[in-house]
């Protein structure tokens, strides 16, 4: 069983905790968390607070005045899994197969952590870190039954190939102060079953370099000696940017990378095998209309890419993948001062060698470093739209992190723009319409929630687990302020716990 399997239902406990009360305040909550989900698995769910608001329920409208969210504190939230130190999972897509297949009808796909050397049953799981910036990680997938959907099932490694950003590897370069990992953020969607087609798509992310790399062997010179570089030389930056690559797959256990034909041109799908012999394939990028990679907008320095998280969904026949991208003219910033916009982009095909339309705006500008997803609501005529955001200052608990959710009147894309994402000033990144969700956190007031996504059909539009027939969708984030299962904080991002969360929507008046 991989690491990443490793479900500890005492999620968040630490024997040396770095700040005792706040620390245990966070264990305390995860671990009622992990006993509710237990004992889920044995009868029916119900929704059960994860803890308590400081304040009354408090509700919002939203879809045009129609629809009504409210923060009660008892939508059902728990931990979807709490890894080893070894592993990480993070933005996790639950999937809903067209077809129950034992185990189960629910498929989980998810950015994890890249393949290491095999060990020894006996040997502990080593401490990792996310320090090497062409490293993104693997595909990993995982089935599950309906009743098991609050827990992420056993998983494995599907695809790691040699992505651009691991084939320019230095030589004899130090270890990044920073910690990050390559983008990945996986999507899914099915083919065009409505003609026959049986292949499900994963779309992935991948960076390459656009400029900036060191000549490694290049000597320094100080004081008109020849020298080591023994003490930090100025340098040009590692300079990268995003592109879209893609896989299919008829089992979501065995893919098919996207990559060009042997004379170069021509687009063709090569198998994945995992320890195969010989080159791996080397994935082409994903074509707009013109031919064009479809990348990032803005260059910049490894673990501050931004751009291309987003999601995928079916209206009409059509496939919509609206995502986030740093507005052009704001390339000129510093990355984490760079503003975003929301995109779409459309396709009939995801099959053909030019898939993707010309980029429209949909909205923006946006705070730096957005993550939104736009899905079908479930049982609606309507898009959702889920984003990360602030809570307001006079909001319970303060302006700490959260998800935002809203709702379009209808179908219309232009309602997307319609919709006020952020109250000004639109960089603090607040927002009336947060869902108040209450799991995670460092027991100090902090929390984060990073990659979010949620459950989805076939289809790529809002689905629930069956054991939630009444909720209007099914959250997933991942928490790398929450506390990990072996007390060891080495690392923001393996060993940090995922969590899970419902809402629900009330129609207001006759629709």
């Amino acid at each position: 069983m991989s690491p990443a399997d490793i479900v500890d239902r005492d999620a968040n406990s630490a024997d040396k905790p770095r700040h005792p009360t706040a620390r245990a305040a966070a264990l305390l909550a995860a671990s009622a968390l992990a006993a509710a989900l237990v004992a889920g698995a044995t009868r029916p769910v119900q929704a059960r607070a994860a803890g308590t608001e400081a304040s009354a329920p408090s509700c919002y409208v939203t879809g045009g005045g129609g629809l009504e969210i409210c923060r009660d504190g008892a939508e059902a939230e728990g931990v979807l899994i709490a890894p080893a130190p070894c592993a990480f999972v993070r933005g996790v897509q639950i999937l809903r197969l067209p077809r129950a297949e034992a185990p189960g009808p629910l498929q989980m796909i998810f950015q994890g952590q890249s393949p290491v050397a095999s060990r020894r049953r006996d040997e502990p799981c080593p401490e990792r870190r996310a320090t090497d910036s062409r490293d993104g990680g693997s595909l990993r997938t995982g089935r599950s039954p309906e009743a098991l959907a609050t827990t992420l099932p056993p998983s494995a490694d599907r695809f790691w190939v040699d992505l651009p950003e691991e084939r320019s590897g230095r030589r004899g370069a130090s270890e990044p102060a920073a910690e990050g990992i390559g983008p990945r953020d996986p999507i899914a969607v099915s083919g065009r079953d409505w003609a026959g087609e049986a292949y499900s798509y994963v779309f992935l992310l991948g960076q390459e370099r656009v400029g900036g790399e060191p000549d490694d062997d290049a000597p320094t010179r100080r004081r008109g000696r020849r020298a080591e570089r023994d003490e930090p030389a100025a340098q040009p930056a590692d300079i990268r940017r995003r592109v879209q690559i893609a896989a299919r797959t008829l089992d979501f256990q065995t893919f098919e990378i996207r990559t060009r034909s042997p004379d170069g041109y021509g687009l063709a799908w090569t198998p994945f095998t995992p320890g195969g012999r010989g080159t791996p394939p080397n994935p082409a990028p994903v074509a707009d209309e013109f031919g064009k990679p479809i990348a990032s907008a803005c260059p910049a320095p490894a673990f501050e890419t931004h751009g291309l998280a987003g999601s995928i969904s079916i209206v009409d026949r059509t496939y919509h993948y609206v995502y986030t991208d740093v507005l052009p003219e704001d390339c000129g910033l510093a990355p984490d001062k760079r503003r975003t916009a929301l995109y779409l982009r459309t396709s009939k095909d995801l099959s053909a060698a030019k898939v993707w339309s010309a980029a429209k705006r949909l909205a923006g500008p946006l705070p730096p470093g957005s993550v939104v997803r736009v899905a079908r609501a479930k049982g609606m005529q309507r898009w959702a739209i889920s984003y990360t955001c602030q809570r307001p200052a006079n909001a319970p608990g303060g302006p700490v992190a959260d998800i935002c959710l809203q709702y379009t009147p209808d179908l219309n894309l232009d309602g997307i723009g319609a919709l006020t994402l952020y109250a000004d000033p639109v960089e603090a990144g607040r927002s009336p319409t947060y869902l108040g969700l209450r799991s995670g956190g460092d027991g100090s007031g902090r929390f984060d929630r990073s990659a979010h996504f949620w459950m989805t059909d076939a289809q790529g539009n809002l689905d629930t687990p069956a054991v939630y027939p009444g909720k209007a969708g099914f959250l997933t984030w991942l928490d790398r302020l929450a506390p990990t299962a072996s007390g060891r904080d080495g690392s923001t991002l393996y060993g940090r716990p995922v969590y899970w969360a419902t809402w629900t929507v009330r129609r207001i008046g006759a629709q």
